[in-house]
């Protein structure tokens, strides 16, 4: 049985209502997103403050700590507990975290909304991963999971200043987060992937926001061989899809596309309807 931490169920409403006026002197009730700080402390030593939206916070948590590298196994994690009445999140680890004080010593700053900030030497570990080579995506596949994200209920079309993300199996969309950064909603996948042992060779991962170096290494990181955006993409970010050898598609809107890097797993099969089967790890 896969090893879960004890985890608190802390989670907020993702949309509050608020007066506002239109164009027309007009007095309406108008939904907006919410957007709270969270506090994060391991082993009560405090990391960072994260604005969220509230909707998986746990996931978030965890998720942070795994693509900021600051912990390598769900194994070591006793407790996640969220309190949002002081806006904090304690972390409780089985024997503390070799080499923390080294981790935290280095920071870089991202691009990134909501956090801003990563711990340790960005490249330190891109060399060392491998990405599956023989996994491919079909144009006819991809096209139907941008079809089924499109028509996914969300908080952006309720109340807009959300990015969202999604992990897919083929056009089976498995986990779908939003929040007010993009880096958030990786994090609270890649922590939900954690907890559920999910393996990401065989997935496609879709955001909303753009692709920058912090988003290609986050996605090597979860072991996913295909990135697509509605979104465009930095130089450091296409330098570095080039260099772990992800597949990365951009501008992803309705029939149209960028296919940027790693071209060889993508086939293109416009007049067919059959999907590439999904693949085990």
């Amino acid at each position: 049985m896969t090893y879960r931490p004890r985890l608190s169920s802390a989670f907020r409403p993702p949309t509050i209502e608020v007066d506002s006026v239109n164009e027309r002197g007009e007095r309406l009730t108008t939904a907006i997103a919410g957007e709270y700080p969270l506090t994060i402390y391991l082993d009560k030593r405090e990391l960072v403050t994260l604005m969220t939206l509230g909707q998986r916070p746990e996931a978030l948590v965890l998720g942070y700590l795994r693509n900021q590298r600051l912990v390598r196994s769900l194994a070591e994690i006793e407790a996640v507990q969220v309190d949002w009445e002081v806006g904090a999140c304690a972390v409780t680890s089985f024997a503390g975290i070799d080499d923390l004080d080294s981790r935290l010593a280095t920071r870089t700053v991202t691009t990134g909304c909501g956090q801003g900030t990563v711990f340790g030497d960005l490249m330190a570990e891109i060399d060392s991963i491998e990405l599956p080579a023989d996994r491919r995506l079909s144009e006819a596949t991809y096209y139907r999971l941008l079809d089924n994200v499109r028509r996914y209920d969300s908080v952006y079309k309720a109340a807009g200043a959300v990015h969202g993300c999604a992990l897919a199996r083929g056009e089976e969309i498995l986990y779908f987060v939003e929040d007010v950064g993009r880096h958030n909603a990786v994090d609270a996948i890649a922590g939900q992937m954690w907890l559920d042992a999910v393996e990401g060779c065989d997935k496609i991962f879709y955001t909303t926001g753009r692709l920058t170096s912090e988003m290609v290494i986050k996605c090597a990181q979860m072991g996913i061989p295909f990135l697509v955006s509605r979104s465009g993409l930095t130089q450091m970010g296409h330098a570095l899809a080039r260099r772990v050898g992800i597949t990365m598609i951009g501008r992803a809107t309705g029939k149209h596309y960028l296919l940027f890097t790693g071209e060889h797993r993508f086939v293109r099969s416009p007049r067919s309807e059959r999907a590439a089967a999904p693949v085990s790890c």
